[in-house]
């Protein structure tokens, strides 16, 4: 038995190594074509998996193609547009033939939009907001860890967080915020002033943090513990996302706020 464990925790920080070493090289090496380029391969990954976790088959190599072609119209267009439309058509062509369900077009939502929606970050904010994000999310999740671990069930009669993640603990919740908003939004400042950087730290990092719960709710109501094994210890790329998504939504919508 710890032997196993030995061999998990192996696995995960060989993972967790290597993808730190990818995300240093596309921040150095940085390109509007190369992000576009990675965050597409991750969100035709992610689009599979997503399936699972609505309860459905694989996706059709129809809903596949269209799926490439929304992240090209992304590219090319820069705007939601091509989404709107690969939308509309699909829900009418449900309405008009009484085929299909909802589950089925739900990836064309989620996982998509949060996609686009980071891509739309750097375009706007440059590479800065894309590190910005980063370290929110990556700050809020470590610190809960290890703070729901050293800290969890003392500070609170009910530790458990909610039902829907019974592992998650208030303290540890509470721990990663405060910790993430203090270094975060020092890092912020590389892309608007200090207050304006403190609160958006504080509203992508709560977001991160249900984000992170909506990804286990869906794999409660689908059975499954992961959304899949592309990462050896981390799960798949759904899971290595969830608070990305989240987050950056209230950060892109946070900063289009400010005044320019």
């Amino acid at each position: 038995m710890l032997n196993n464990l030995k061999s998990i925790e192996t696995n995960r920080l060989y993972t967790a190594f290597f993808m730190l070493i990818a995300i240093i090289l596309i921040v150095i090496f940085h390109s509007p074509s190369l992000l576009w380029s990675v965050l597409g391969i991750a969100y035709i990954i992610a689009f599979y998996e997503s399936y699972k976790l609505y309860n459905q088959k694989n996706p059709s190599w129809i809903f596949l193609l269209l799926c490439m072609l929304i992240w090209i119209s992304i590219f090319t267009l820069q705007s939601f547009n091509g989404l709107l439309f690969v939308l509309i058509m699909l829900a009418s062509y449900q309405a008009y033939t009484n085929k299909g369900k909802l589950e089925q077009i739900m990836p064309f939502i989620y996982p998509t939009i949060p996609f686009i929606i980071l891509y739309f970050i750097y375009l706007e904010y440059t590479i800065n907001a894309i590190v910005w994000l980063l370290f929110i999310v990556a700050l809020t999740d470590s610190f809960a860890y290890f703070g729901g671990k050293l800290l969890g069930g003392k500070l609170f009669s009910n530790s458990t967080f909610c039902k829907t993640s019974p592992n998650k603990t208030k303290e540890g919740v509470l721990i990663g915020v405060i910790f993430s908003v203090i270094i975060s939004a020092l890092i912020g400042l590389g892309v608007c002033d200090f207050l304006s950087s403190l609160i958006i730290s504080l509203c992508a990092s709560i977001a991160s943090i249900f984000g992170d719960l909506y990804e286990s709710y869906l794999k409660r109501q689908a059975g499954v513990k992961d959304s899949g094994k592309l990462f050896p210890g981390h799960g798949g790329m759904l899971d290595r996302l969830d608070g990305y998504f989240f987050g950056g939504i209230i950060l892109y919508i946070s900063l289009t706020l400010l005044p320019r």
